[in-house]
């Protein structure tokens, strides 16, 4: 627990002192924020805000927990911080590409989806090369339900599905950070009650890295954290739940995340299909500035409805 703590010290430190010169650094190269095509007119203002924060918290975990935790790596783990930089890379690539273009599209839908289904296959195969369970854990009764090679489009959808699900909460200052915060603790408890010291580590040191992150990205934000960040956390929420065998459960524990894909989902079939909104606006949280409530009171109701998923699914992960 120690080397733990030491970790995510060093890195919400670093974090911390690293923000201020590398948003600087952002503001000369005028590596902008475009707003997205969903947000709503009132946020179009933060279109001067500069992006690629999550470039720093998705670099400085893996640094940091390479070197504080070598007597514990092992290959599970470095595949695990591989994708974890992969994402991240396709994120980065995204973002420039929206930032040099001076508009919202960045890489195709397409393109990112093959992305995201190749490194979901190649995370398939080496980590049930080493030893990786290809069963499902049902909570409460424990029952294991093998899946063989249908675990395959399982892997590669979970990490599909929670990518673009971060993503998409992305929306507000701190919302997808914070969430995303309150989403890890449970993952930190159950890696360290399954004595995972690697896992335990870079969990608590992307924490670490996020909390500082957090202090530069609350309202009003000086940095967003951009697809570079959004999707890499969505990854690593996706890779921690399959490494810990939390796969059914991470619906619980992602609960945010899982809501805000869930209504943009039903909207869109409602639209297609019945030509009628269901939401006034989605993703859903835009609903609620709708409704009046300031930006800063949503964010903290999406953190709230996140601790109480993540007290629930903790309390259900412990029958």
């Amino acid at each position: 627990m120690t080397t733990g703590l030491i970790a995510l010290a060093i890195t919400f430190v670093l974090g911390f002192f690293i923000y201020p010169i590398f948003i600087e650094q952002l503001k000369k190269s005028t590596a902008q924020q475009q707003v997205s095509e969903y947000a709503l007119d009132e946020f179009k203002d933060k279109q001067k805000t500069v992006t690629f924060g999550g470039l720093v918290f998705v670099v400085l975990p893996v640094v940091v927990t390479f070197f504080v935790s070598l007597k514990s790596m092992n290959i599970n783990l470095l595949l695990i911080m591989g994708m974890y930089l992969a994402y991240g890379l396709l994120g980065l690539i995204d973002d420039y590409k929206i930032i040099k273009e001076g508009k919202n599209d960045g890489l195709s839908a397409k393109t990112k989806l093959l992305t995201q289904f190749l490194l979901g296959v190649v995370f398939y195969f080496v980590f049930t090369l080493n030893g990786g369970s290809t069963a499902l854990n049902i909570p409460i009764v424990n029952y294991q339900i093998e899946l063989g090679i249908l675990y395959l489009p399982f892997v590669v959808f979970m990490l599909a599905a929670y990518s673009n699900a971060v993503n998409l909460t992305d929306g507000m200052d701190g919302l997808a950070t914070g969430t995303s915060i309150i989403a890890f603790i449970p993952l930190i408890i159950f890696a360290f009650k399954e004595v995972d010291p690697s896992l335990f580590i870079f969990l608590l040191s992307v924490v670490g890295a996020l909390l500082a992150f957090l202090v530069y990205n609350y309202n009003p934000a000086k940095i967003f954290m951009g697809d570079v960040g959004s999707l890499a956390l969505g990854s690593l929420f996706a890779l921690a739940t399959i490494y810990l065998k939390l796969e059914i459960l991470s619906i619980v524990i992602g609960g945010v995340f899982v809501y805000e894909t869930l209504c943009v989902v039903i909207q869109q079939v409602a639209v297609r299909v019945f030509k009628k909104r269901v939401f006034r606006y989605t993703p859903i949280h835009y609903s609620f500035t709708l409704s009046g409530w300031k930006e800063i009171t949503v964010v903290h109701f999406f953190w709230g409805l996140g601790l109480v998923f993540a007290i629930l699914a903790f309390w259900i992960g412990t029958f």
